[in-house]
């Protein structure tokens, strides 16, 4: 089923949001051969996406998208705060730490599978969002889409840079 088109241009309602964190998470296959240390790695991730989505108030803000590219599979995800990351990171109950605990007793010292993430702790300040005829996508999934108005027809305008910005492009 093809998800359903916004018409127009949009961004992110976050005006009841302080801020958002991004955290980029994912896995490098290194030696392809080596399925025995990469599988359990790659077969984790899903059972923490499920048991996130399945309870809210641990702070997942919206299904994560996942991103292909060679051997890499990266993960976009968006939380309620730092603090709600790093309680599920920590959680004994959670299936993230004993997850951690297997990736560091097989593959940690043998190269064969790399594992990574990024955060960003950003406040709505410092943050800027376009979708033009897209579907719901990336932080706007999180919250809602609101149309741009006639005040944020530019990035700098949008973040705040600029109040009275003036697109070098008309938009549409």
């Amino acid at each position: 089923m093809m998800a359903k088109i916004v018409p127009g241009r949009r961004t992110a309602d976050l005006r009841d949001r302080d801020g958002v964190v991004v955290f980029l998470i994912g896995i490098r296959i290194n030696r392809l051969w080596r399925v025995r240390a990469w599988l359990p790695v790659f077969i984790a991730m899903p059972r923490m996406i499920v048991e996130l989505a399945r309870d809210p108030s641990r702070g997942l803000l919206a299904r994560p998208r996942a991103y292909i590219s060679g051997r890499t599979i990266l993960l976009v995800q968006y939380w309620n705060s730092f603090e709600d990351l790093e309680r599920y990171a920590r959680d004994p109950e959670a299936n993230h730490l004993p997850a951690w605990r297997a990736f560091n007793r097989r593959v940690r010292d043998n190269g064969s599978v790399g594992i990574f993430h990024e955060t960003y702790r950003l406040a709505v300040g410092d943050i800027e969002t376009f979708y033009g005829n897209m579907p719901v996508f990336g932080l706007a999934a999180t919250t809602a889409l609101a149309p741009i108005t006639p005040e944020q027809q530019t990035a700098a305008s949008r973040i705040g840079a600029r109040r009275d910005d003036q697109a070098p492009v008309d938009p549409y």
